[in-house]
Formats: C-alpha cells, structure tokens, sequence
C-alpha cells in the first residue's frame, strides 16, 4: 500500500520540478516567430502547417538533451565547451555566439516597440526605452528574488502570449481539411523554401540551447550542492523530459495558431508581409477588440524573450571567458544597437528578418557540440542519448542546418 501511493505521488512531485522549460520556451514565441508565422499564413495559407510541426518536435529533443546535459554534468553548455576549447578557439566560439545572443537581444527589443506602438502609437524609438526598463525590471526579479519567481513572471508572460495570439481563432476558426492537408510535406517555390527556412530558424535558436542546461542545472543542481545519486538523476531526467514537453507543446500551439489566424483572416491581403500591416489587416477582418488582444501579446512576447535573451548572454559569457557581467548592465548595453536603429528609421520588420539569418549562423555550432556531448558515455555515463534518439537527432540536425543555409542563401541572393 506504501508503495503504491508513493507511485502515485512521484507525478505530484514533478510538478514542482517544472519551470526551466517555460523560460526556454520563450524564445520560441518571440517577434521572429510572429513575423516568420503570419507571413506563411497571408501568403501561402495553410502549406506550410508541417513546418511548425516538425519544428517543434526537433526542438522537443533539443531542448530535452540540452536539460540533460545541464543535470548530469552540473556544468551548462557553455561551461562544457569553455573546458575543452583552447583559448583562441574560445573566444572566436564566444564572439559568433554572442552575435547570437545580440540579435536575439535586438529582435525582441524591436517586437515589443512594434507592439506600443500599435497599442498606443508611440514612437519606436520611445517604445524600445520602455521595453529596455520593464526587461530589467523583470531581470531584477531573478537577481533579487530566484530562479523560480523569474519563472513565475515568464509563465504569466507565456499564458497572456497564448491568450493574445490564439484568441482570434475563436471568431475566425481555420479550416479543418485545409488545415489538416498542411501536415503534407510540400514547397510552392522559392519563397515557400525561404519562409520555411525562417520559421525553422525563429524556432530553433541556439540562445535557447545554451541557456537550458544552465536553467536545468541551476534549479536542481545550484552551486555548492551535493551531485544527486543515479535513482534522484533518473527522476530529475524524467521530469525535466515532462517539463520540456508541456511548454513546447503551448509553444507549437501557439505557433500554429499564428498561422491558422493568419491563413483563414490574411490570406491574399495586401500589405500583410509586415507585423504592422497584419496586425492592420486582422484588426479590419476581425475587430479592434482581436486586435489589441494580439498587440498585447506581441508585447508580452517582446517583454518575455528580451529578459531570457539577456540571460542567455550572459550564460555564454560566463561559461566560455569566466566573465560575469551584472545582468542589468548587459541589459543596458545590449539595449543601445536596438534604440540606435530604431532612432535611424531602420524597417523594424527587415531587422526582424536579418536578425533571424544571424541566428542561423550560430545553429550548428550550439546544436552539434550539444549532440556530441550527450552522445558521450564519457560524458553522461548511463545516461547517454539512446539510440533512437541519437539517429533521430541526427536526422534532425542535418535537415535544421540544410534549411537554415538555404535561409541564408535565398535571402543573400534575393530569391523568391
């Protein structure tokens, strides 16, 4: 009888442990994946549902592995590879991932001043100020008050992005056999090829795989606490596995949902190739109500994902120079290429693109150090990627940094 409500008890449990995965999951909700979504649906309806889908199923496994690597080591990716890279190697691999982290930084920056600014018409360079301070606003909540208060303010943030983005299903609902059909793996050109690309690229971003072995390790495995035993590391695997699953499933359902939204409302609307003209176009078909319900959500993911792009760079610096960098300062800093282009009336949604073509860059070399590693019995003893998951992971490490070269070469050349 002990035994059996034991059993019974271990979910109850896990839930605690939940948390690392939802700020992970942020940066699957950020302005790139907005841009990246509603332009697929306006201009190509339904086609490219797959896209989203496999994508969020890739990042699941990604995510998964960049958790366990977190758990078994105590060390996050950074800090593995800041051990076993000479110095020149070390710095050139800092400098490529920190242009990652900068572009996240500017493409959230730029997403919530959109946002205000349809909201409350202010100006962008205005909005992108007020984005800067509530984000260290929300950073010192982590400094002061922990990792799990942090948590707290990212998950509220994530259920007001769920609200904001899904809520026009309701009075515009997507068509179930064309949405269905959109499950086919097909392209319809360039174009098709280039946006799929994107979105991929907006999903998988190697911020979120850095940051997640140091959110993993650093709820359950804080400095200077004992390592857990195999029997506590099994459970603490499985519940981050959990973990992984629940948030990234809102994530790609909340991805989807841009896409349906846009398919059934935007579809052959003029203007619609830019977060301004959709939010125009769906506040036209669907009401005003709709429509400050999505820039509201537009905010919430501009606020949440500059907080974990901030993190995330700061991660990374920790981990392969040693160096730390009071989060606020790297917050003020990382602000000010954000506020300078918006100052010069640079096209926000164009920086949103080129933002996501750096982040394609900066793909293969966070993801395939990361498989190597759990792919490592020296590294992860009994815990090492089984081999499913190790021929899947390949599989899907290959197809993410073929369709991000094709990103960045359609969009050098102008294709499409």
């Amino acid at each position: 009888m002990l035994q059996k409500t034991a059993a019974k008890a271990v979910p109850v449990r896990a839930i605690f442990m939940l948390g690392p995965a939802f700020v992970a999951a942020i940066a699957y909700m950020d302005p790139g994946n907005v841009a990246a979504n509603l332009t697929s649906g306006a201009k190509f309806g339904y086609l490219l549902v797959w896209v989203l889908v496999a994508a969020n199923l890739m990042a699941m496994m990604v995510q998964y592995q960049s958790a366990k690597l977190g758990l078994v080591t105590g060390k996050s990716l950074p800090e593995m590879l800041g051990s076993r890279l000479r110095k020149p190697a070390r710095r050139a691999f800092w400098l490529q991932a920190e242009l990652a982290a900068m572009a996240t930084d500017l493409a959230e920056v730029i997403g919530g001043a959109i946002a205000l600014n349809l909201l409350f018409g202010l100006p962008l360079p205005v909005g992108g100020l007020i984005v800067g301070v509530l984000s260290m606003i929300m950073l010192t909540v982590q400094n002061r008050y922990g990792q799990r208060q942090f948590e707290s303010v990212i998950v509220f943030l994530l259920a007001i992005i769920t609200v904001g983005f899904l809520f026009g299903l309701l009075l515009s609902p997507p068509d179930p056999a064309e949405a269905v059909a959109g499950l086919l793996p097909r392209f319809d050109g360039a174009q098709s090829v280039l946006l799929a690309a994107s979105m991929l690229g907006a999903t998988v971003m190697p911020h979120a795989i850095y940051l997640h072995s140091a959110l993993a390790r650093d709820r359950h495995r804080p400095a200077g606490s004992a390592a857990p035993d195999n029997g506590r590391l099994r459970k603490l695997i499985k519940a981050n596995r959990l973990d992984v699953i629940i948030a990234l499933l809102i994530a790609g359902t909340v991805n989807i949902g841009m896409l349906l939204l846009a398919a059934a409302t935007l579809r052959g609307a003029e203007g619609t190739d830019s977060i301004e003209g959709a939010h125009q176009a769906i506040t036209s078909a669907l009401g005003p109500a709709v429509g400050i319900v999505f820039g509201v959500g537009l905010l919430a993911s501009g606020l949440a994902s500059t907080s974990v792009g901030c993190y995330a760079g700061a991660t990374i610096m920790s981990g392969l120079l040693s160096i730390r960098v009071p989060l606020l300062l790297r917050r003020l800093i990382s602000l000010i290429p954000a506020i300078l282009l918006l100052s010069l009336g640079v096209d926000p949604t164009w920086a949103l693109v080129v933002s996501q073509v750096v982040l394609s860059f900066g793909i293969p070399f966070a993801l395939i150090p990361l498989l190597r590693m759990t792919f490592s019995a020296e590294i992860m003893g009994e815990h090492r990627d089984g081999l499913p998951l190790r021929v899947l992971s390949v599989i899907s490490a290959a197809l993410i940094v073929l369709l991000n070269v094709a990103l960045i070469v359609l969009t050098v050349t102008g294709a499409g």
